[in-house]
């Protein structure tokens, strides 16, 4: 899962960051607040009161408007093509799924439960077969009922991606593996609903059969892509402008990079759905070019909280910690923060120059680039996080970045280079993303550290809102010589398969939208992820994952930054309000409400 957060201009970054982190340790101990309150002055539930438990849980009230603010637009609004995480978020109040996570606070929030579907599903058939039964009075914004062929064009719609790029192809991959048909808007058959793996056999039953077991696939069926699309109401390419909603909000205006608006559908029927509270009568987000003009809105209460939930900035952080800390929660997310070296652009295509700059790096000073170990997070020893079962976070540090080699280990750097035959060093570029101040200062901070092992490093800052078609173009990495690309992931859904095999498997290489920046093309790699998708016990799986990320650190492939933390902001007015671990830390948007509606 891609995470995207904008940050205004860069403005002595580094210094801004590194100046925060202490301030933040003060936090993490619960002090720097002078009223008594744990930092809230004006009725604010106090700091961490939300996080992984419910804030003010009794106080929501129907009516008014929940208002967003957000310093990057979603990659798309399109249930097929979003890949953001707070799109996957967002996009609860206007399509629903068969399952879905659950409602929850915590480790709870990621577990599935029925949404349109009565029941999960009933698997036979040794873990090939799985069948749903749809929901009576279940319906789209127009009133008509949602069936089963529904669901069955909106999951085919992921087959399109010559026209709807961008988002996860897991149904794809696990439902056709030959890659046999050919989507939607090629189909053949008179309905358009010639994919052989799904069933309808009536508009209330659906039955997927999948040509091999894999045991996260209701994992799968429980993301966004796999919501239900009408037929006649898919305008393609467009569908991201005004998607028809199946949930209890629909589109009532957007404008791209500007505002969205979201009003109630008043066809929604409370009665049908076990997941929505539908609280707000509007949702609007104002999206904003620079991030510490959010984090003024966020502070002046004119908003409610942050879309992107990928904390606040520096500058904006700082403020809040000295006086609205009751407003703020520090969450441990999903997302391992990183740098991943791209086979392509020499002499990253030799091992030991990934292992120099992995051991000449100063983790220390990145881990305060990204704000120190309370909002930047802990120091990253590897590429698996915390939530992922088979994770073992700072215990498998295979090359020492959180104790021996922490400030750098210029010796150990230089044998390295040595080796790759680079004694003298080498030039390369790192591509960061503008919008995103962080990112700028650990590219700074990356940069500092090499110049003393001999490797001289240009920053380039690339338009961080066509991180696809820039970063996603091997061919574009390679013209421009991106021998190091900064960049971040949380899962898909909490398991190795849904956090790494688009970042590590050689079948999900892609000439636009490509998330394996690495290229890797590892057959022990790719063995392990066939093995893990027909293994059905959790034991046997978590083996499996520890083990494939074994041989992707082995492979020197990603310099790991940190297991990151947020600080994250909600307003006065916010309840019903908890982090969830079904969206890496983020705050569950589904059932927020407020508490004076009329505010």
């Amino acid at each position: 899962m891609t995470t995207q957060r904008t940050s205004g201009r860069r403005k002595q970054a580094f210094a801004a960051a590194a100046a925060v982190a202490a301030l933040l340790t003060t936090a993490a101990c619960g002090g720097g607040s002078d009223d008594g309150d744990n930092g809230s002055k004006t009725g604010a539930a106090g700091f961490d009161a939300a996080n992984n438990k419910v804030a003010q849980a009794d106080l929501a009230k129907k009516g008014g408007t929940l208002k967003f603010g957000a310093a990057q637009d979603a990659d798309s609004w399109d249930t097929t093509r979003g890949y953001y995480g707070m799109m996957w978020n967002f996009a609860r109040y206007y399509s629903r799924q068969l399952v879905t996570n659950k409602a929850e606070p915590g480790a709870a929030g990621a577990e599935v439960t029925p949404d349109l579907a009565t029941e999960t599903a009933k698997v036979t058939d040794d873990g090939k077969t799985y069948t749903y039964t749809l929901r009576d009075g279940i319906t789209w914004e127009d009133g008509k009922p949602i069936t089963s062929k529904d669901v069955k064009y909106g999951i085919e719609r992921v087959w399109a991606q010559d026209v709807l790029s961008g988002g996860p192809t897991y149904l794809k991959d696990v439902l056709d593996p030959k890659g046999e048909y050919k989507g939607p808007y090629k189909d053949t058959s008179a309905d358009k609903l010639g994919l052989k793996a799904i069933e309808t056999p009536d508009d209330k039953t659906i039955v997927f059969k999948l040509p091999v077991a894999n045991s996260d696939f209701e994992e799968m069926l429980a993301l966004v892509s796999a919501s239900p699309v009408r037929q006649d109401m898919d305008t393609k390419s467009k569908y991201g402008l005004k998607p028809f909603s199946s949930g209890p909000y629909k589109f009532a205006s957007y404008s791209p990079g500007k505002d969205l608006k979201l009003v109630r559908n008043t066809e929604w029927k409370q009665a049908s759905d076990p997941i929505r509270k539908a609280y707000p009568d509007e949702i609007t987000i104002q999206f904003f070019s620079d991030a510490n003009q959010l984090d003024q809105r966020l502070l002046s209460g004119d908003l409610d909280l942050d879309l992107n939930q990928t904390g606040m900035s520096p500058q904006g952080r700082t403020t809040a910690l000295k006086q609205h800390k009751g407003n703020l929660d520090n969450p441990v997310s999903g997302y391992v923060r990183y740098a991943v070296f791209p086979q392509s652009v020499a002499p990253f295509d030799n091992v030991e120059c990934r292992k120099a700059v992995i051991l000449g790096a100063d983790h220390v000073s990145l881990q305060t680039a990204r704000g120190g170990p309370v909002a930047g997070g802990d120091i990253g020893t590897n590429m698996l996080p915390p939530s992922v079962p088979g994770a073992e976070g700072q215990k498998y540090d295979p090359y020492k970045l959180a104790t021996d080699n922490k400030g750098g280990n210029i010796a150990e750097a230089k044998a390295a280079l040595k080796a790759c035959g680079k004694p003298n060093g080498f030039s390369t570029t790192i591509a960061v993303r503008n919008n995103k101040p962080v990112e700028v200062a650990t590219a700074q901070s990356l940069q500092a550290s090499l110049k003393k092992i001999g490797v001289t490093v240009e920053i380039d800052q690339y338009d961080g809102s066509q991180t696809a078609g820039i970063i996603g173009s091997p061919s574009n990495v390679k013209k421009k010589g991106y021998g190091i690309i900064i960049m971040g992931w949380g899962p898909d859904f909490p398991s190795v398969q849904g956090f790494g095999l688009p970042l590590w498997s050689s079948k999900y290489i892609s000439e636009s939208g490509n998330n394996n920046y690495a290229l890797i093309k590892d057959k022990a790699i790719d063995g392990l992820f066939d093995q893990y998708v027909t293994t059905l016990d959790d034991a046997g799986k978590t083996k499996i994952a520890t083990e494939i990320n074994h041989k992707v650190m082995e492979g020197a492939y990603y310099l790991p930054f940190v297991f990151e933390r947020f600080i994250n902001w909600r307003s006065d007015n916010l309840a019903n309000v908890y982090t969830t671990d079904g969206y890496s830390g983020q705050y569950d948007f589904v059932n927020l409400g407020l508490k004076n509606p009329k505010k």
